[in-house]
């Protein structure tokens, strides 16, 4: 299964709709929804529709300050003109203001609506017709711009319009003056998946999808998809920036989620588009971030602009029951964008000592080799954010230690401890705190001293976590490296750093066989099977790091990076 759609998903999503919105009714034949609730001055009804697929677009503005009733077609296709006529009846009423139908430039849109309104006016009804066509990408295309998710700007603006009792030609004024102000372009990364293959519906490799359509259409070209974000932000912005002008009143920035885009990339996104318009001059009056035309399950986004005239930002920012909240009026920037002023502490003249910095470069090198895999061991025993932790506090400590030559225990200390968050940040931070200590000012390691770093960072940990070994975490590595380091200790062997580092390989690698009950993997079951726990294998690496720094000629029997953090280990490989 590669969706979660029922048989008739546009029925049973309308009434879900209305089962969390008592104020929105439903027509069971023909399928239609309309709001209960309608401002006393409003005099004309506010009709829209369009395929399903694309929500919350259309039903998300039903109710007070927005659209009075909505007809859903099926899934990309527009509903038929019974719909519409039923629809707009509804959304009439008693007044005898007429209806305002609010199309997308779709042929199948345009061709039942306008049977629509040609029956509507046969019953005695007056209806006026709005036009989204905003999509830059078919600019010049016979059949005209595509309406995407400027509509949804289209439907806000009038709908606060019609609470103030606009009449049916004021009504359509604004919305084709609002249409002609306003551009979409998107791109996509994934095509949304088939409803009836359940494949999806184009296949994309290391390219990005430069002008998709809502409907999974693929856009006229590509662009490389490991360009930065900000790269195709920007030439986005240039592209609607071409074909609309912003004015002194400013624009609306829409930043909409084609489906399957998550809140984070958009609002990210948006963040950026602000800074590039602001850069080049353009007052940003209005920041919305969020999925409100999908295209299913597209991860893809598409930017709207929207250039204001006077009075469009009242009404934007005028109050509105619907399903869908829009932001209002972005808050001005401010100059300060850090964090509180600290108290700096004076600068301690620190030894730089061979030992100290360059069991930290060799660490951050051997994350630079093993991010990917880091992140592919806890994307199977995990929730796959290991990787990205656990490099971002080793490469801010390779930073702090090179920038005023803090020892490079210490900085990892202090990066994991106050900027790594999860679990990894405390638990890899106490390590690092008792490492600090034993490692001192000595150029060379005392093998008694890390012992006992060691094994109190694993009492600590244990602890705190609630973890022992056998539980299939980093415990699982630290205890064996602390045993071989102790009984090297003891009988003064040679080579006892690689021989922990060899400790904790093997100890790592036997995680795969073990059940999770403590840490990331006690959530996945039998999903992290056969997969080594990347907790246990980034305290291997650590201490391969220490070996290969204050030992490099006995390190050579140790595994490369890559083989420690190999996806399927075999503890027979390390002797």
């Amino acid at each position: 299964m590669t969706h979660f759609l029922t048989p008739e998903a546009a029925r049973d999503g309308a009434r879900g709709l209305t089962l969390a919105h008592p104020h929105i009714a439903l027509c069971d034949d023909p399928l239609f929804l309309w709001s209960r609730d309608r401002a006393p001055v409003r005099r004309v009804g506010l009709v829209s529709g369009g395929g399903s697929g694309h929500e919350p677009l259309h039903t998300g503005l039903l109710g007070p300050g927005g659209l009075d009733a909505v007809a859903p077609g099926e899934v990309f296709a527009s509903p038929h003109a019974r719909q519409i006529v039923g629809a707009s009846m509804a959304a009439a009423g008693a007044s005898d203001g007429g209806v305002l139908h609010i199309v997308k430039n779709y042929t199948g849109d345009r061709v039942n609506f306008s049977l629509a309104a040609d029956q509507l006016r046969a019953e005695g009804y007056e209806v006026a017709q709005v036009v989204v066509d905003d999509d830059v990408a078919t600019s010049g295309s016979a059949a005209g711009r595509r309406g995407t998710a400027a509509t949804v700007v289209v439907e806000k603006l009038l709908g606060a319009a019609a609470d103030r009792g606009t009449d049916l030609a004021g009504l359509a004024d604004l919305g084709t003056r609002i249409a002609a102000c306003s551009r979409s372009l998107a791109v996509a990364a994934r095509a949304h998946t088939s409803p009836s293959t359940r494949r999806t519906a184009f296949t994309l490799g290391q390219e990005i999808d430069y002008g998709a359509g809502i409907h999974g259409e693929r856009g006229a070209r590509t662009i490389n998809s490991l360009r930065p974000t900000e790269f195709v932000v920007r030439r986005m912005l240039t592209d609607l920036l071409d074909s609309v002008t912003a004015g002194r009143e400013g624009v609306i920035l829409l930043v909409n989620g084609l489906g399957a885009t998550t809140e984070l990339e958009l609002r990210a996104i948006s963040a950026l588009a602000h800074a590039c318009l602001v850069e080049q001059g353009v007052e940003v009056a209005v920041v919305a971030a969020g999925t409100y035309t999908a295209a299913l399950d597209t991860s893809g986004f598409s930017l709207t602009l929207t250039a204001l005239s006077p009075g469009w930002l009242d009404l934007w920012c005028a109050p509105a029951r619907t399903p869908l909240h829009l932001p209002g009026a972005t808050a001005p920037p401010t100059a300060r964008t850090t964090g509180p002023d600290f108290v700096r502490r004076t600068p301690v003249r620190r030894t730089r000592t061979r030992g100290r910095r360059d069991v930290l470069e060799r660490l951050g090198a051997i994350c630079a080799t093993v991010h990917a895999d880091l992140t592919h061991l806890d994307q199977r025993a995990g929730d796959g954010d290991f990787g990205d932790n656990f490099t971002s506090g080793v490469t801010r400590a390779v930073a702090r230690a090179r920038e005023d030559g803090t020892a490079g225990m210490t900085a990892l200390a202090e990066a994991f401890t106050t900027h790594v968050g999860g679990t990894s940040g405390p638990l890899f931070g106490i390590l690092f705190q008792h490492l600090a200590v034993a490692l001192g000012d000595e150029e060379h390691a005392d093998t008694a001293a890390l012992a006992a770093a060691c094994t109190a960072a694993a009492e600590d940990i244990g602890r705190i976590g609630g973890a022992r070994v056998g539980d299939r975490t980093l415990l699982d590595a630290l205890v064996p490296a602390a045993e071989s380091l102790t009984a090297s200790a003891r009988s003064r062997r040679a080579a006892p750093l690689t021989a922990a580092a060899l400790a904790a390989v093997k100890g790592a690698h036997r995680t795969a066989g073990l059940t999770a009950r403590r840490g990331r993997s006690s959530y996945v079951g039998d999903h992290a099977t056969g997969v080594a726990d990347p907790g246990a294998i980034a305290v291997a690496l650590i201490c391969a790091a220490l070996a290969e720094t204050y030992e490099p000629t006995h390190a050579t029997r140790l595994p490369g990076p890559s083989h420690i953090a190999v996806l399927a280990p075999s503890t027979e490989a390390v002797d």
